[in-house]
């Protein structure tokens, strides 16, 4: 009886280990992607998007590129519901809800002046302290179901700080990766009013700031 648990223990934790690996992996080679796509493609507020094809290749590339490190919570606990067959089926299920929200942004986008970007960004300030945005990135962090359920979860926590990127500047690799952290830190971090709040209002600020 003892053996088995310790067969099963370890055979859970081989599969964990392969599973992370899987994913962490496909984060890093998005990095790699993005950052030779992107160069030299930043142009502001003024940025344009290309081809239906293109963005949305690379959208897809940078939504794993910065989505996928924080998922990595949520593929183990998809690890130990289902199993590392059960992974892949997770992460192509949670990738394709962001590829949706990246076909709306190519539909809405348009190049645009600082005055919309700032007020962008002052409205994702505050959908950080709406009660909406907590609940998402609670069930976010507590999710175990499928990787859609997942994905809807998480987009509703990050949807402010991706608009966000959205209207200072899709292409820089600058906010992309500052906005990779903060989501980063808001899918594995408990949420704390000390540092949420301060957070949210510096957004705002940033927006202000912007605006005028």
């Amino acid at each position: 009886m003892l053996l088995k648990s310790a067969t099963m223990t370890s055979s859970l934790r081989a599969a964990t280990a392969v599973a992370l690996t899987m994913t962490l992996g496909l984060a890093a080679a998005s990095w790699l992607v993005v950052v030779r796509q992107m160069s030299g493609m930043d142009m502001g507020v003024e940025t344009r998007l290309g081809s239906f094809a293109f963005f949305v290749a690379l959208w897809v590339s940078m939504m794993a590129a910065m989505m996928l490190p924080g998922a990595a919570p949520a593929v183990v606990r998809r690890v130990h519901a289902g199993g590392v067959r059960a992974v892949p089926v997770f992460i192509g299920s949670y990738l394709a809800v962001w590829t949706l929200v990246g076909v709306a942004v190519y539909a809405l986008y348009r190049p645009h002046g600082s005055f919309a970007a700032g007020a962008v960004v002052i409205a994702a300030g505050l959908y950080e302290l709406t009660p909406l945005k907590k609940r998402f990135r609670r069930r976010c962090q507590e999710s175990v179901g499928s990787g859609f359920e997942y994905g809807l979860c998480c987009v509703g926590s990050s949807i402010g700080l991706m608009l966000m990127l959205v209207a200072l500047s899709i292409m820089s690799i600058t906010w992309m990766s500052a906005i990779a952290v903060l989501v980063l830190a808001q899918k594995v971090l408990p949420p704390k009013a000390a540092v949420d709040v301060p957070l949210a209002l510096a957004v705002v600020g940033l927006g202000i700031l912007i605006v005028f």
